[in-house]
């Protein structure tokens, strides 16, 4: 019981942690509302379930880099507040990599949503 206590105290706290990043850093709302839209999109396109979890492990990934994003930069932030060489390397290597991550969920949505968008308006178009 102990164990299940402490398990969803730590749950609470990462929890926290998100919600932090939610309402503090501009580009965890973007990606937030870009992968509410996607979600919506794949859903109007009836996008295959193997696809949709293709999907869901690209936003995870986005999301879930900006959280470190967010938590190493902040780190940074704490022990320094003067430009350092290092201190600029920590937070530009770590938005790179939600860059990357980006860039990636960007192509993968491509070739998901791709086709069936294309279907789609030309269905609508030729009536």
């Amino acid at each position: 019981m102990k164990e299940l206590r402490r398990f969803w105290r730590s749950a609470c706290w990462a929890c926290a942690g998100i919600v932090f990043a939610l309402k503090t850093q501009r580009n965890m709302q973007i990606h937030a509302t870009a992968a509410v839209l996607v979600l919506l999109s794949a859903w109007w396109l009836h996008i295959p379930r193997g696809d949709v979890l293709l999907v869901f492990f690209s936003i995870g990934l986005v999301l879930s880099l900006e959280l470190v994003n967010t938590a190493i930069e902040s780190a940074v932030d704490l022990v320094t507040e003067e430009w350092h060489a290092k201190a600029k390397a920590a937070k530009d290597t770590a938005a790179g990599a939600v860059l990357l991550a980006a860039v990636v969920a960007i192509v993968i949505a491509c070739c998901v949503f791709g086709p069936p968008l294309w279907d789609k308006i030309t269905t609508i178009l030729m009536g």
